[in-house]
């Protein structure tokens, strides 16, 4: 008889291709909210996107065989999100909200897959590859609008988008992660408040990153479309310029707490 049941090996497999995933993408905003605050501090960070962070990585003492690690974790994130997406591991189910967020955990599955082949060339270049961190949000709007139909896939990317930023926000606010989490007592006290901050703050930040791939279709220009190296500059710009790239900064550094937490804790059912 067929059977739609995994082999638990290929189960074990992908728990802990997950989970390294998890850590991999904690590291990344680790450093992105940690560089952005050193920035704000004038101690020699910078505001940088997720690529950024990544060659920042190469730099360091074996910088090669870390990234390595980071590009086997970044693999493992993009299987697991697509898993997450087309099984519906996490039960969103089919309604119009459960589409929207399963279809911005494939559009994870892909922007992961894609910044994993960005880190593999950082070493087979030996660091001269660098497409910037704004790069990958742009290469993939160049690819989308060249597609048939590209304005439409263009601007469903940016929906799907904001609407996992709105999904983060109310999974904050009504602390819906404890669902997923299998973590003691004594750790959710801390633990929580730093993911609701970590939440919120990259709901907003995919809020924004989802109106620039929005505004990208609407002018038929992927120069318009960016990534959270363009969600700095952008509130670099604004009044009060300076608090807000320090709140972004911390929420982005909570984020990557959030992120190591769910490769510690987090139930993972393929």
């Amino acid at each position: 008889m067929a059977t739609n049941r995994i082999n638990p090996d290929h189960r074990d497999a992908i728990v802990i291709l997950a989970r390294a995933g998890y850590g991999a993408r904690g590291i990344v905003y680790l450093l992105v909210g940690g560089l952005a605050a050193l920035a704000v501090l004038g101690q020699g960070g910078q505001t940088t996107g997720s690529r950024g962070a990544l060659e920042r990585i190469m730099l360091a003492p074996l910088g090669d065989l870390l990234l390595g690690i980071m590009v086997v974790g970044l693999l493992g994130f993009g299987l697991w999100r697509a898993i997450q997406a087309v099984k519906d591991a996490d039960h969103h189910g089919t309604a119009a909200k459960g589409i929207v967020i399963r279809s911005g955990l494939f559009v994870s599955a892909i922007t992961h897959t894609m910044l994993a082949v960005f880190a593999a060339s950082l070493i087979f270049t030996l660091g001269g590859s660098s497409g910037g961190s704004e790069g990958g949000s742009k290469d993939m709007a160049t690819w989308l609008i060249s597609q048939s139909f590209g304005r439409w896939l263009l601007a469903g990317v940016g929906i799907a988008l904001a609407g996992v930023g709105v999904a983060h926000v109310i999974k904050a606010v009504k602390t819906k992660f404890d669902r997923h989490f299998d973590m003691p007592k004594p750790v959710q006290y801390w633990a929580y408040p730093v993911c609701r901050f970590g939440l919120i703050i990259r709901g907003l930040v995919f809020v924004l990153v989802g109106s620039f791939f929005i505004m990208a279709a609407y002018q038929l220009d992927p120069d318009e479309a960016g990534g959270i190296a363009e969600v700095f500059s952008t509130l670099r710009n604004q009044a009060f310029g300076q608090f807000l790239l320090a709140l972004v900064a911390l929420g982005l550094f909570a984020f990557g707490i959030y992120s190591m937490l769910e490769a510690v804790y987090r139930r993972i059912n393929p």
